[in-house]
């Protein structure tokens, strides 16, 4: 990079920018000239830079230049700082202070809020090492340029196009001299000086001025729909009048056969000056669009988060038993989706956040077996027994860092795939940033107060403006805001006490348990068969109530509904009749209704009176007159029954089809063991192995803490020691022979021999002075360090390695050469 290219020879030269007191020449001696804090600002903007730490301030440099970090830092860039980074690339380089001042204020200057904001933008990108030099040369780095200059393949945000001299850099000079006098300027001997006359034409706006007066009324009218982009334009073969005059002046010039180019001189000029239509030197605010009480937010939210925590708990527990089977591919088929979204009476996506929350807190994965299915983990056991509140903390905290983006399920991919829930192709890595910038906007308005969405979105667009980061950030935002209304993060739009502290990092626990309310353990039974549950109950009483009755409606109070078929389950699982009256009557605060007594007896009456058994299977029954109804119904054709004795059928079928075909059929078979007892029909709920909640995909290297920064600052700090210290030349001729197979070349490795290298670096720790040696790891990795050597022995040289700060050990074979400093350097 050329920015770096010169820094060798500067720092070779024993002197920096800021030492000679000149303005830099190179991004190499800016950084050169910033002080420790600077230099761990940039690296704390720009942690790339970090991988692996900088040997100097010349390797800082190139790396700061290099396409993929230059790309990073812009896209971090708010709208402002990248339109006056996109200023400075279609302004002259090196470009003054004032002259950038006027391409985001106007020839006026009438824009005081861009002006006042212009320092703070332009020192954004100096901190940022994307711009260097003084005020009255400031350069942007050379890749940004290249990226952010108008071309014909790119154009340019501002809507410019090439200059005068770029656009006609493929001009017939006799061409470009028919311009020149068409313009009304004297001829020139060269193209290069009549492309000189023809751009300073079309800067001076006096002259200018006067030249556009004399222009046909149409041909304002194409200028006017070229001036703020695209600059390009097609023309016929032959083009009307208003664009000969254009062109035949120099006003349009040709960027191929069909097209022409508004130079950016001309359009500059009908823009007043201006590089961009509207510029947004300021944050646009995001105000409090409706205010509620606090206690308010505060109660809707913790009803959200008590739904969120029963709809976790449903969804995981409908999957301990036969959970669905794991793609191919990874992930969860549509078709279970589906089914997943009606067991929770939600929509698909609202269905596929509940699944991935329950996977980023660790609650289900993949058992791992050949027949791989979703189920539970063991730490879902765990989660279970702690209070609610804590359980609901365990589920916020995480969300928010979770780089998975249910919001994508259904989508499809860059080679066409649907992506799935649970599948691999769902993390976005800037996913965790805005949901903590969306939360940290609610959090600046007044307690109770929420924001209208557009502003948040408007706010965020304005600090990551880039095209494709812009947008999906804008996504990421509108999920968040609906995600955490549905957690109870917000309520009625507004941060609530838990979510500040979430977002503080603090535990939201405290704050959220005494807005719970406290566990009941009774329910009121109704006449209809219905039991009412007024509050969340407590763990036994619900799990028991989950297989006597079926779940009718949630809310504040949940409705339980008594059917035959939950009755017969709850039979099933080992209750008898007198278990489940009794159990009613504990836990009720109204008298069990008649009808449902009526129902437990009915049920419990014809429960167990079929027994089913496997010979394949069989159907064993005290009463020959229900077998022979049994045989004599059609539904029963396709078990395959066929009579063994007066009260014994034997079935094709196996015991749980018979079972199942029996029940379809009305009648509540039972399931026997081979001694004739009746099996309890608990299955056993399926656990996976211990599984670790995913990992978030980190977005770019880790920001860097302040001991890692100290300690790179120092390092680089130490090696542009080692790469610009001053060595010794040889004084003698001897000297001189020897130093053509040992050349000393400022920034590169020196070159000694075996014998040259024992010897100085015996010398140094005789007399306690410190060498400049090139150094080859185990990696292949070359580097240049200044050593204080104190021992040599065995091979090996020991030192104080000043561009580490530490004591440490060479090879002496692994040393390429060995230069001692110059006096004032030692």
């Amino acid at each position: 990079m050329p920015e770096a290219s010169t820094a060798g020879t500067a720092g070779a030269s024993g002197g920096s920018a800021a030492a000679s007191g000149t303005a830099p020449r190179s991004l190499a001696e800016a950084l050169r000239a910033r002080d420790d804090a600077a230099l761990a600002a940039l690296l704390h903007a720009r942690p790339d830079l970090l991988s692996p730490v900088p040997g100097d301030v010349t390797q800082l440099a190139t790396r700061a230049g290099t396409r993929a970090s230059v790309v990073r830092a812009l896209d971090r860039l708010d709208r402002f700082a990248l339109q006056t980074a996109e200023a400075l690339a279609v302004a002259p380089e090196p470009c003054p202070y004032e002259v950038l001042e006027r391409l985001l204020t106007g020839d006026g200057g009438e824009d005081e809020a861009a002006r006042d904001a212009l320092p703070r933008a332009l020192g954004t990108l100096r901190d940022q090492a994307l711009v260097w030099g003084d005020d009255e040369r400031l350069r942007l780095v050379r890749t940004a340029r290249e990226l952010l200059a108008p071309s014909a393949q790119r154009p340019s945000p501002t809507g410019l196009g090439p200059t005068v001299s770029e656009a006609t850099a493929g001009m017939s000079p006799t061409r470009i001299q028919e311009i020149v006098a068409a313009a009304g300027l004297p001829a020139t001997h060269d193209p290069v000086s009549a492309v000189t006359a023809l751009t300073a034409l079309f800067t001076d706006r006096q002259r200018m001025s006067q030249l556009l007066d004399e222009a046909p009324a149409e041909a304002h009218q194409v200028l006017g729909r070229l001036v703020w982009g695209p600059p390009y334009g097609e023309v016929t073969p032959n083009p009307t009048a208003p664009v000969r005059w254009l062109r035949d002046r120099g006003l349009l010039l040709p960027a191929s056969a069909r097209t022409v180019v508004l130079p950016r001189e001309v359009a500059l000029h009908l823009r007043g000056g201006l590089a961009h239509r509207s510029v947004e030197p300021v944050a646009p605010a995001v105000p409090a669009h409706r205010e509620h009480r606090p206690q308010l937010v505060d109660a809707n939210a913790a009803g959200q988060a008590l739904a969120a925590l029963s709809t976790v708990e449903e969804l995981v527990k409908s999957w301990e038993h036969a959970g669905p089977p794991v793609l191919r591919a990874g992930g969860l088929s549509v078709r279970d989706l589906k089914r997943t979204a009606v067991a929770l009476d939600a929509a698909e996506p609202q269905a596929a956040f509940w699944v991935e929350l329950a996977y980023a807190a660790g609650l289900l994965a993949s058992d791992g077996e050949a027949d791989e299915r979703y189920a539970p983990t063991p730490a879902f056991d765990d989660w279970c027994e702690l209070p609610p509140a804590e359980r609901w903390s365990a589920l916020v905290a995480a969300w928010l860092p979770a780089t998975r983006t249910p919001g994508l399920v259904g989508e499809q991919d860059a080679k066409g795939r649907t992506l799935s829930a649970l599948g691999p192709e769902l993390d976005r890595s800037g996913a965790p940033e805005v949901r903590r910038r969306v939360l940290a906007l609610l959090a600046d308005l007044p307690e109770g107060a929420s924001a209208d969405p557009d502003a948040v979105l408007a706010r965020l667009a304005w600090e990551r403006p880039v095209r494709g980061t812009s947008e999906l950030r804008a996504r990421l935002a509108r999920w968040t805001m609906a995600d955490a209304e549905v957690l109870g993060v917000t309520g009625r739009g507004a941060l609530s006490g838990p979510g500040r502290a979430l977002l503080a990092h603090d535990d939201p626990a405290p704050l959220l348990a005494p807005l719970l309310p406290e566990p009941v353990d009774h329910v009121l039974l109704q006449a209809d068969l219905t039991a009412v549950a007024p509050g969340p109950l407590r763990r036994p009483l619900a799990e028991v109530l989950a297989v006597l009755a079926e779940v009718e409606s949630k809310g504040g109070a949940t409705v339980y509904r008594f059917t035959p078929g939950s009755v017969r389950r709850a039979l099933d699982a080992g209750r008898t009749a007198a278990d489940l009256h009794a159990f009613l009557a504990e836990h009720s605060i109204t008298p069990v209704p008649q009808p449902l007594a009526y129902l437990i007896d009915d049920v419990a009456r014809r429960h167990g009176h079929l027994r089913v058994g496997a010979a394949s299977s069989y159907v064993r029954c005290d009463d020959d007159g229900m077998l022979n109804e049994i045989l004599a119904d059609k539904r029963s054709a396709g078990l395959g029954l066929r009579r063994l004795a007066p009260t014994v059928l034997a079935a094709q079928a196996e015991p749980t089809a018979l079972l199942d075909g029996l029940r379809a059929m009305g009648y509540a078979p039972a399931a026997e063991s081979r001694t004739g007892d009746v099996l309890v029909a608990r299955a056993d709920a399926h656990r996976t192995p211990d599984r670790q909640a995913p990992v978030p995909v980190p977005d770019g290297p880790p920001v860097p803490d302040e001991t890692l920064l100290g300690a790179a600052v120092r390092a680089i700090r130490a090696g542009d020691v080692a790469a610009t210290a001053v060595r010794k030349e040889p004084a003698s001729a001897s000297a001189a022979s020897a130093s053509s197979a040992s050349s000393v070349v400022p920034g590169e490795l020196p070159r000694t021999s075996a014998a040259e290298t024992l010897a100085t670096v015996q010398a140094a720790a005789l007399t306690g002075s410190a060498v400049w040696i090139g150094y080859v790891n185990a990696e292949g990795s070359a580097s240049q360090r200044v050593i204080a050597p104190v021992r040599v022995e065995g091979g090996f040289v020991t030192g104080y390695d000043h561009t580490a700060d530490e004591v440490r050990t060479y090879a002496l074979h692994r040393i390429t050469g060995v230069a001692e400093l110059a006096e004032e350097h030692l």
